[in-house]
């Protein structure tokens, strides 16, 4: 089995187990607010981040004539 193959089924296999777990803490324990509130600030951390990102390449990217468009067509 090449070393591709079997890399691809191991990440397979751990984000099934690292679901089961997820859902355990979410579901079964004590921790589920706390797992609850650090899965949403991942996942508006991660939106703000990419956005932020945009802003950032939009206001530090030289513009270039090239990429001006032009309506003369």
């Amino acid at each position: 089995m090449s070393k591709r193959r079997s890399t691809g089924i191991a990440i397979f296999i751990l984000c099934i187990v690292g679901f089961f777990v997820y859902a355990y803490l979410l579901m079964l324990s004590e921790w589920s607010p706390i797992v609850l509130q650090l899965s949403m600030l991942m996942v508006v951390g991660g939106v703000l981040g990419v956005i932020s990102w945009i802003g950032y390449t939009m206001a530090t990217t030289n513009s270039s004539p090239s990429s001006i468009t032009s309506d003369d067509e």
